[in-house]
């Protein structure tokens, strides 16, 4: 296969299993179970995540045990420990969201990711950006700005009157912990120049380990597997979210290993989009001219930042 057809297809792989991953993703949290007056939604978030990350340890292993050989793996232990931490958080504060908000402001919210990357990647990796990129992740803040806003009737039918809602407060967390995620990449990456394909492994092996302790002490195995018991067709939406989301992360490991990090960025942000739009088509989640303004800044922001706001003195010579 050459060139430009391999990057054609991998961008396509990108494109196809985050696509139905989000779709997946929201099917299996918003939809409603049950009929009448039991009606229930899926609120086993811990339970989620657990199998998403033991089919990503799995496919990981296949994966260094085939074509993706990277050698010998000298990280701390403690890095995996801290880091699949503050990943597994993020992950579970993200699907959480979407009990409370729609796909489209999770995606658009979790594109505020550049932000506590860069802040701690400062204070804890040690490094420095370039005016450009502080001027791109602020557009992406302005846009992100204008999405989330909420103008006094959205405001008054919320609960409590707060300016953010429940959603809203858990990307917070979801972002800040992916901030500490990215800080301590950076950190492994510098000391032990840690290979993407070892990462995978072994955050989803001590994810899978945190979630098992997790679902033992807070019970929520039982009452999740009676719930599969009761609608045993969401195990296929399951599975294929677990399996996307994997084949998703394989093929952007091959593009950046093959085409480097700009083309990966390019491909995921205008992904991000088109994952917008199909949740807006499919799942009739109607934005607001304000809103479409807003994603359109964010995107543009991401775009902007991929191409040109590179760091300075820690880009590769």
């Amino acid at each position: 296969m050459n060139f430009p057809h391999k990057l054609i297809f991998y961008a396509l792989g990108i494109f196809v299993c985050y696509f139905y991953f989000g779709i997946m993703q929201e099917k299996i949290t918003r939809s409603n179970y049950g009929e009448g007056d039991k009606k229930e939604r899926f609120t086993y978030t811990l339970s989620l995540v657990f199998v998403q990350c033991v089919i990503n340890a799995v496919f990981a292993k296949i994966m260094l045990a085939t074509f993706m050989n990277q050698g010998h793996d000298e990280t701390k232990q403690k890095y995996y420990g801290m880091c699949s931490f503050s990943y597994l958080g993020a992950m579970i504060a993200s699907n959480m969201a979407l009990q409370h908000v729609n796909y489209p402001t999770q995606v658009v919210g979790k594109s505020c990711k550049p932000i506590p990357v860069m802040i701690l990647g400062v204070l804890i990796g040690r490094k420095s950006y370039t005016l450009l990129k502080y001027l791109f992740v602020l557009l992406i803040v302005t846009g992100v700005c204008l999405f989330m806003y909420k103008d006094n009737k959205a405001a008054s039918d919320t609960q409590s009157g707060s300016l953010i809602g429940m959603g809203e407060l858990l990307l917070l967390v979801s972002l800040s912990m992916d901030g500490f995620t990215g800080a301590i990449q950076e950190r492994m990456r510098s000391e032990h120049q840690s290979k993407s394909g070892h990462m995978m492994l072994m955050m989803n092996i001590w994810s899978t380990c945190y979630l098992g302790v997790a679902l033992l002490l807070t019970g929520e195995v039982w009452k999740f597997l009676v719930f599969v018991q009761n609608y045993p067709y969401i195990i296929y939406n399951i599975l294929m979210f677990s399996i996307t989301s994997a084949l998703g992360q394989m093929f952007i490991f091959l593009t950046v290993s093959e085409f480097g990090p700009l083309s990966c960025s390019i491909i995921t942000t205008t992904r991000k989009f088109f994952t917008v739009l199909g949740s807006v088509i499919i799942f009739g989640n109607t934005l607001s001219n304000r809103q479409w303004i807003g994603s359109a800044l964010v995107f543009s922001g991401l775009i902007l930042d991929s191409c040109y706001g590179k760091s300075g003195p820690d880009k590769k010579k």
